[in-house]
């Protein structure tokens, strides 16, 4: 996954990151990690103990997973990779690309979030879930969710996102701008501009930059998962008026 690797957000600029959103109790992530899991338990499966998280950046949902489950960490950047040892000395982790990693060993969950909408084809698509399937145990789990599908996309939405208090830069206050657009639906690619606004002792500095995404209509999602072999469902999570579709896969 070379582009994610040579973006700022993930590279120089990934001191940014643990200020874009608390990962603590009563956080987006805790709740949607909370809600992921009560799901799951509805499913009949074998128990989950182990947790392999693919794409786990900055570690912010594995704070929440690791209450329950042994986890592991997996991402192709060095830079998110230490922000989330620091935030969970705990879980084992392992930087590699999600496509065409192999561990040795296989987990009972892989729990995958936003990071899968950087697979720009469908191809890269279905390798993530190949190397999900192949790395789970028989009657394991997984979870995927979409961050935007064809049908969920929206032309031009602009979110704004304000940082969080640092301990570690206490002069530093940032403004998060992102826009989203796609020139060609049947391309099934969007991008999205980022725009840092940081401010230090009151000094403006201004950073940019724009991320590829993969934008799959949901019957794409559905059909690739069935094909790899994994039996689904669909559910439906709301936060902060988005809706968004996680896939609970089960490999028989």
């Amino acid at each position: 996954m070379k582009q994610q690797n040579q973006l700022r957000l993930y590279s120089d600029l990934s001191w940014l990151w643990p200020m874009w959103g608390d990962s603590h109790a009563g956080s987006e992530y805790e709740k949607y990690c909370n809600f992921i899991i009560e799901k799951v338990n509805k499913v009949e499966h074998k128990e989950l103990k182990s947790l392999l998280n693919l794409g786990c950046g900055g570690g912010k949902n594995l704070n929440t997973l690791k209450k329950h489950y042994q986890c592991t960490g997996l991402d192709i950047s060095a830079d998110m990779l230490k922000l989330a040892k620091e935030l969970n000395p705990e879980c084992d982790f392992t930087q590699a690309d999600m496509r065409s990693f192999d561990l040795g060993r296989k987990f009972d969950f892989v729990f995958i979030d936003d990071a899968v909408t950087y697979m720009l084809t469908r191809r890269d698509l279905e390798q993530v879930f190949i190397q999900a399937f192949n790395h789970l145990e028989t009657g394991g789990m997984m979870v995927v969710t979409p961050d935007a599908t064809t049908e969920s996309f929206k032309q031009n939405e602009t979110q704004i996102f304000h940082s969080i208090p640092s301990e570690r830069y206490p002069d530093t206050e940032v403004v998060y701008v992102t826009t989203n657009y796609c020139r060609d639906v049947a391309a099934e690619q969007s991008e999205g501009v980022f725009v840092y606004l940081i401010r230090t002792h009151g000094e403006l500095r201004i950073e940019t930059e724009v991320h590829r995404f993969g934008l799959f209509p949901l019957q794409v999602w559905r059909e690739l998962l069935l094909k790899t072999g994994f039996s689904i469902q669909e559910e439906s999570y709301v936060e902060e008026g988005q809706s968004y579709t996680p896939f609970i896969c089960l490999k028989p």
